[in-house]
């Protein structure tokens, strides 16, 4: 068998197309094993077979004159790891060589520092391209999570997800996709970012849901995030907003009073701006319109019994089904003259009323107390309220009320008394509109007794 011209130091020839495998020594073909054994430098990354794992090291064939050995703490960037929880008997494993001989004459290797320079190369090619990487979760730590990526990666809590992620725990042993936000090698710092992968493939569908969304739509969500304003609901990638005011045919003072994060609801699509991504929601649209019971069950005339919800200085709102309330104005609260309302009801007080207009088209109900058969309210006696200005302007004052946009005929139905025949002896002059009952003096004091029928209108006391 011909042999190479290459020699060996003691003499020996390469035996041609063995590769360097065999040689030829005095004649004789013999194995060459020093070529079976792969060269290699401390700091270089070789492959090898997993041939044994113990509790504390794991030997690995790499094609040396010994195994290597992988200390547990050089299996995993992990904490106090189970070597038979890293690799398996049979496993390729690349390992970086730390010592080719320690003091005890072994080869010294690293996987998780091999992994390590890997991981370094992916992150930094990621990082520059915006390619998403994948990590376990594999601690939880203050303010994030900790992602094993070969190197250890930290993903802030603010960062995790899209809103604010109440239990991290979850999230723990879980493989997910981040992107690389901040990267330091000199101080082996990676800073990840799920949420700008979880944004982005959102994008993707927000124009898809734009485009199957329509106005009148009936869909279901979930509430994402309630604000003084109204909540936010989740309609699978995108959010629409429920204004405050759309939220009930009843008051709402906050959205948190009949909502919740996480609750499912049905809901109405008012309105879409394509342009600007944002979709206007009703939730009472969904729900009977309590307006409807009204115009169908209620006609004026009826009497039926409310709760007083608010008082204000022109009257009180008394609310006569859940979401319906009508006005029971100052002047039909009682058969006399009063100055305020309170006089007669307080907030809560449960009423009799009839009704006196129903005005479907805007939604609003005129009520009346003293029309009501066989009710009579007490007067009640007010407490001065304190700090109240000495001009009289208070909760009697009625300069300021509203145009309420009621009908005028209202308040004069044919129930009223008709006032009293001029010259009836002993009638008490009906009140006009003007000066003839003063509220109050500028003094603050109380008004003098009014001037007889038979004086002259202008005599008012200063």
């Amino acid at each position: 068998m011909a042999a190479t011209d290459t020699t060996t130091p003691d003499g020996a020839k390469v035996v041609e197309g063995s590769d360097g495998l065999l040689l030829e020594v005095d004649g004789r073909i013999v194995p060459n094993y020093d070529a079976t054994i792969t060269p290699f430098e401390e700091g270089d990354v070789v492959t090898g077979k997993v041939v044994r794992i113990d509790a504390d090291e794991v030997l690995v064939d790499i094609g040396y004159k010994s195994e290597g050995v992988i200390p547990a703490h050089e299996l995993s960037i992990r904490k106090s790891v189970d070597p038979s929880d890293e690799v398996e008997l049979g496993e390729e494993v690349d390992a970086l060589v730390l010592t080719k001989e320690d003091q005890d004459g072994r080869l010294i290797l690293s996987k998780k520092r091999a992994r390590f320079e890997k991981a370094w190369r992916r992150i930094e090619a990621a990082a520059e391209s915006g390619e998403p990487v994948e990590g376990q979760v594999i601690e939880v730590v203050k303010g994030g999570l900790i992602i094993d990526l070969g190197v250890r990666g930290f993903l802030p809590a603010s960062l995790v997800d899209i809103r604010r992620v109440p239990h991290l725990d979850d999230y723990l042993g879980q493989k997910i996709e981040c992107k690389v936000i901040e990267l330091n090698r000199s101080r082996n710092n990676v800073v990840l970012s799920r949420r700008a992968v979880l944004e982005e493939e959102r994008k993707e569908v927000r124009q898809q849901i734009l485009d199957r969304l329509q106005p009148g739509l009936v869909v279901e969500g979930q509430i994402s995030n309630i604000v003084d304003f109204g909540a936010f609901v989740d309609l699978d990638g995108i959010d629409g907003l429920i204004h405050i005011s759309e939220l009930s045919w009843s008051h709402v003072n906050h959205p948190s009073e009949i909502l919740n994060i996480g609750d499912t609801v049905s809901v109405k699509v008012l309105d879409i701006d394509r342009d600007r991504q944002r979709i206007s929601l009703g939730l009472k649209q969904t729900q009977e319109d309590p307006w409807q019971r009204v115009v169908d069950t209620y006609n004026v005339g009826d009497e039926l019994e409310g709760k007083v919800t608010k008082v204000v200085t022109f009257g009180a709102f008394v609310e006569i089904l859940d979401g319906v309330e009508g006005l029971v104005h100052i002047s039909e609260l009682a058969p006399h003259h009063i100055e305020n309302p309170r006089e007669i009801v307080e907030q809560g007080d449960q009423v009799k009323v009839r009704i006196l207009e129903i005005d479907s088209e805007r939604r609003r109900l005129s009520l009346s107390i003293k029309r009501v058969e066989g009710q009579n309210l007490p007067l009640r006696q007010l407490e001065p309220e304190e700090g109240a200005a000495a001009d009289g302007e208070g909760a009697g004052n009625l300069d300021d009320v509203p145009e309420l946009e009621l009908s005028e005929d209202v308040f004069t139905g044919d129930d009223v008394p008709p006032p009293p025949a001029e010259g009836d002896a002993g009638a008490e002059a009906a009140p006009e509109a003007g000066p003839a009952e003063p509220a109050e003096t500028a003094n603050g004091e109380p008004p003098a007794e009014p001037a007889a029928p038979e004086e002259a209108p202008s005599d008012r006391p200063a």
